[in-house]
């Protein structure tokens, strides 16, 4: 799934370039800015892969945006001049469309950006608000994660050496996202455990190696749903 972000200093051009997101399979448009500053200030709290930004804006251009994100996020850029496409490629970008931008060739750089995506390793961590503020946490040392008990929205991240986390309104889909999926699966509804976190695996229940109060070992109850999803992982 493509989720981008669009900054474009004209309305119509957001109205236009979302019509068109729409209407293409796995494009789903988070939000669109009319304003670079704004932009930068609230694109690292946004859960996208890919940025289309328009280049000619005023009071700070679209390359300008590009040379501060390039980093952690894909971008396309769209112009009405070709003057700046060697500059923006200079940037690495995925893609330089033209305006105006016809459906054809926005599938073309959208299925460019889903390679990039598909093929960029995970980082060894996630970031994310937490109870203890903004916090960076290293998948290798997380065990096991549940949905909390006082807020459904959260998640508790219990890690290898048995410390709570606890993620503030954030989903499993978003979260699976994060995380290597070769190292985590989802058990049920509720939880999600680190493949390395198992001592013991049947059709319907995991045993962890992860203790509880009562000096024994978690449990978790496999869900109907994530039956085959799992057999696949341990090549079942």
């Amino acid at each position: 799934m493509i989720k981008c972000v669009i900054l474009d200093d004209e309305l119509l051009a957001i109205s236009y370039l979302k019509l068109l997101c729409e209407q293409i399979d796995d494009v789903e448009v988070v939000k669109a800015f009319n304003d670079p500053k704004i932009f930068l200030n609230e694109i690292d709290r946004l859960d996208c892969n890919l940025c289309i930004l328009d280049i000619e804006m005023p009071g700070m251009t679209g390359l300008q945006v590009a040379e501060i994100i390039s980093g952690s996020k894909k971008i396309i850029f769209t112009t009405a001049y070709k003057e700046y496409a060697a500059e923006a490629f200079d940037l690495n970008v995925v893609d330089y469309v033209r305006k105006p931008i016809k459906k054809e060739r926005l599938i073309q750089a959208f299925e460019k950006a889903k390679e990039l995506v598909e093929n960029t390793p995970k980082k060894p961590f996630i970031e994310w608000n937490t109870n203890i503020g903004k916090t960076v946490i290293f998948t290798e040392q997380i065990s096991y994660i549940k949905t909390s008990e006082i807020d459904s929205r959260d998640k508790d991240i219990i890690l290898s050496d048995g410390t709570t986390i606890v993620l503030k309104n954030l989903n499993f889909k978003n979260l699976l996202e994060m995380l290597p999926a070769k190292d985590f699966a989802q058990v049920n509804k509720k939880e999600i455990i680190a493949l390395s976190s198992i001592k013991v695996f049947s059709t319907n229940e995991i045993i962890t190696t992860i203790p509880t109060e009562d000096h024994n070992f978690l449990k978790l109850q496999i869900g109907d749903a994530y039956k085959n999803s799992l057999m696949e992982l341990f090549g079942k």
